[in-house]
């Protein structure tokens, strides 16, 4: 089987990818990758064929008018804002995949992001495509409203209501990504039909085989899907097997009690400046040693020498379970890395999604009550700390988790439905 693999965003869009691209060449098929230039390296250090696509995704994340819509939950005309500019980068980012599509490489299926127009280069190459849901955001369900739009959240809604909010995610998609129909004309060659731009229904009109790349366990139950959406559980990205701790890391992690991890990930407001005081102070209250991400904000936690470590990259399946609990901003794929790592978290959620996997990791038992940004101060941050580090039922029940949820094997779940697919 050859598939081509597509996808767009930050780490926790594209590391998925790259693990299931890993899976499907250990079991012996052909994986080439379509995803941002910037992760090239990152793509290539595990031996995957990769295809850049335009790499405007970095300076997208770094604009001021994105950081504050942050910051904000992107509430208001500022959301506007950065639709308008999501939209002007995407004719150059959709140019080279219509160029990944044109090429001379035959395949026999297209894994795409579900954000992402992967399903019209599938049509383009007359073979299955299979959408890839890294969120709970696009199949609708009974059991729980929509979490894209954050507001709706803390209020309880009639089942038959709850399916209707997800009209919200084809809402949120048109703005981001705009009308799809020229480019398909132009430059896949196709005509326009009706639907095209359902990523979850294959040309005929039938429903295409759909993976949600997190685990059941995340979800409010009990939760039913259609019998044609598949909960594989994460698609879990393995150390890159050149990789090595540097010296100043593994010194760090050796000299005395485990520390905690604090990290945002691409989830960074305006002033990073602020929020990295605010971290040193916590961490200083708390009486806790830390490692620091800087992430794509280019956060530095001052002062408190020899108990701050500051890192901008390094492999969370290696680094999470030395840690002594995990505080970051509640992205899917950080959230899911925690779970898998078995330690217990601290979640300060900024927007989107964010604020939904706080309320389930405090629900289920592994993180104390969440911590919104704009609610953030050094002694909240320190106490939900020292909780997690203290608490026995707490550290119990992650380990238990992670037992779980790394028995799952996503990546392995996913290949064999592709294989029953291409």
């Amino acid at each position: 089987m050859k598939a081509l693999l597509v996808t767009y965003g930050s780490d926790g869009d594209v590391h998925p990818f790259v693990a299931l691209a890993v899976a499907l060449m250990d079991a012996g098929h052909e994986a080439t990758l379509c995803a941002p230039a910037g992760f090239s390296g990152l793509v290539q250090s595990y031996g995957v064929e990769f295809f850049p696509l335009t790499d405007s995704w970095a300076d997208h994340i770094n604009d001021a008018v994105v950081r504050a819509a942050i910051e904000t939950n992107f509430r208001g005309s500022i959301a506007l804002k950065v639709m308008r500019r999501y939209r002007r980068m995407m004719p150059g980012v959709l140019h080279d995949l219509a160029e990944a599509a044109n090429g001379d490489r035959s395949y026999d299926i297209v894994v795409h992001h579900a954000a992402f127009p992967g399903h019209e280069v599938a049509e383009r190459l007359s073979v299955p495509n299979a959408p890839a849901c890294l969120e709970p955001i696009w199949i609708p369900t009974r059991a729980f409203p929509n979490p894209l739009p954050n507001f709706l959240l803390p209020f309880r809604w009639p089942p038959v209501l709850n399916r209707q909010t997800y009209l919200w995610t084809r809402l949120w998609h048109w703005g981001l990504i705009g009308s799809t129909r020229g480019w398909r004309r132009r430059h896949l060659g196709l005509t326009y039909r009706f639907r095209h731009r359902d990523a979850m229904r294959r040309p005929d009109g039938s429903r295409a085989t759909v993976l949600q790349a997190f685990s059941e366990l995340t979800l409010p139950q009990p939760t039913r899907f259609p019998d044609h959406v598949h909960t594989t559980g994460y698609w879990l990205l393995p150390t890159p097997p050149s990789w090595s701790p540097p010296p100043d890391l593994s010194e760090f992690l050796a000299d005395g009690v485990p520390p905690v991890y604090v990290g945002y990930g691409s989830a960074v407001g305006s002033d990073p400046d602020h929020a990295g005081r605010l971290i040193s102070e916590a961490i200083s209250l708390a009486g806790v040693k830390a490692v620091v991400a800087s992430g794509w904000g280019g956060i530095a936690a001052h002062g408190l020498q020899g108990r701050i470590l500051h890192v901008k990259y390094v492999p969370f399946p290696w680094l999470f379970p030395r840690m002594a609990a995990i505080v970051h901003h509640g992205g899917m794929g950080t959230t899911g890395l925690a779970l898998v790592a078995g330690r217990p978290q601290v979640v300060c959620p900024y927007m989107t999604i964010q604020p939904f996997n706080a309320a389930r990791m405090h629900a289920a038992g592994v993180a104390p009550q969440p911590i919104s940004q704009p609610e953030l101060t050094p002694q909240r941050l320190a106490g939900a700390i020292h909780e997690a580090v203290t608490s026995t039922s707490m550290r119990e029940r992650a380990e238990h988790l992670g037992r779980h949820v790394r028995d799952e094997d996503g990546v392995g779940q996913a290949v064999k439905l592709l294989e029953q697919l291409a």
